[in-house]
């Protein structure tokens, strides 16, 4: 299905073809046709199925048709990165519209908030938010959303995760009641049907593929003590110096500068990023890594969704995450559009019970490999946490220098 089926507004066509969008992906094929039909919605669909064009082009095709000066569209999200990436994409959709937008998030100075007071005093169409920094607009009672016409909660799951429920309900007091809701959540606990039946009215449901790292994923794992971690990292990203973007996540942002710190280099840049750094530090760490001056990323998993990074070569999870579906997230930064990608593991005695989760949930099994002979020998366990002398057979066949991406085999 090509975006031509859809009977966009001419100005929305060309934008799409300025950006070279032609075959629509499952998600605007189904999402779409319901939006313009002026239907409710839940959706279920990861990250990388193309569904911000999915909400964004019928808003968009609404006010290339019926132009405002108001605000249209509320957008929630759970992050900052995530409203930037949001608001950028409406940009370049709504390149030859009369439509304007703006990302409303914290952690930026007085200046950045009052250009967002301005802009939604004013009447800016499409607003990009994040729940706290739009309910401290909506207090001081100059937010006029009484044409708004479409709610979208974006990650839903993700917000729900991090104690926004609260916020979400507050904000849509402020809204009228006669509005369209559409709502995207790649997964669907208990606590999101709560939600739904607040929120949505005869409602449609479209649900896309199940959870899954995408084909092109190289999925592997070591088994290793805490403190073989970083020697491990370290042996990577040098065997694999052809690489131009490794992407690291860790659990903890105590970690994050402690392994960047220790993985420095004077061959090329580490750097570090978490929810501790303030917003301008954050994009200028983002910018440099998008851009390849930043080699090595560390990040929490507030990067793990909604982060549009093309060509991340691999993907390493220095803790095994908790959430199995927080793990098709981490790998899901790889491999994207039909690209290759490879996504390491290290996995301690302790994580062991946490990658059945994960083997279970994406349906397929993740090889274990071996360790490099030089870091000695790892924990020897199966993934169920039974001891195993499997680990120091296999190490015996590892020599530095011979290690091929995503194989661990001799050259």
């Amino acid at each position: 299905m090509t975006f031509d089926d859809f009977n966009f507004h001419p100005s929305i066509l060309d934008a799409l073809y300025y950006m070279h969008f032609d075959e629509a992906t499952p998600v605007q094929e189904k999402a779409i046709p319901a939006i313009m039909q002026g239907r409710d919605l839940l959706a279920t669909a990861q990250t990388g199925t193309g569904k911000t064009a999915s909400f964004v082009l019928p808003i968009l095709n609404n006010l290339a048709i019926n132009p405002s000066e108001k605000i249209n569209t509320l957008i929630i999200v759970p992050t900052r990165e995530l409203a930037l990436q949001i608001e950028q994409a409406i940009q370049g959709f709504s390149y030859y519209i009369n439509a304007s937008s703006i990302a409303v998030y914290g952690g930026g100075d007085g200046i950045d908030f009052n250009l967002q007071r301005n802009a939604l005093r004013n009447g800016v169409n499409i607003v990009v938010a994040t729940p706290g920094k739009m309910i401290s607009h909506l207090n001081q009672g100059y937010v006029d959303a009484s044409a708004l016409q479409f709610l979208i909660l974006d990650e839903a799951d993700r917000m729900l995760d991090m104690g926004f429920y609260d916020d979400i309900q507050k904000i849509i007091s402020f809204l009228p009641e006669k509005r369209q809701n559409l709502m995207f959540s790649a997964t669907m606990p208990t606590q999101i049907m709560k939600l739904v039946k607040q929120t949505l009215k005869n409602h449609i449901e479209i649900k896309i593929a199940v959870s899954k790292p995408a084909e092109g994923v190289s999925l592997t794992a070591y088994h290793v003590f805490d403190t073989q971690k970083i020697p491990l990292a370290k042996e990577i990203i040098q065997n694999n110096s052809h690489f131009t973007s490794i992407l690291i996540f860790t659990s903890t942002k105590k970690n994050v500068l402690d392994l960047a710190r220790a993985l420095k280099n004077n061959k090329y840049t580490v750097a570090g990023i978490s929810s501790d750094f303030d917003q301008k530090e954050r994009e200028n760490v983002l910018l440099g890594f998008k851009s390849g001056n930043i080699k090595v990323l560390v990040a929490t998993d507030v990067l793990s969704r909604g982060i549009d990074i093309a060509n991340i070569d691999m993907v390493i999870n220095y803790d095994v995450p908790s959430d199995a579906e927080d793990y098709v997230h981490r790998v899901g930064r790889t491999a994207r559009a039909a690209s290759k990608g490879e996504a390491v593991t290290f996995v301690n005695k302790d994580d062991a019970y946490k990658m059945i989760r994960i083997e279970r949930l994406i349906e397929r099994k993740i090889e274990v490999m071996p360790l490099p002979i030089i870091l000695g020998k790892g924990p020897e366990f199966n993934n169920n946490g039974a001891n195993s002398n499997e680990n120091h057979k296999n190490n015996k066949g590892f020599k530095r220098g011979n290690y091929r991406k995503g194989q661990g085999q001799r050259r």
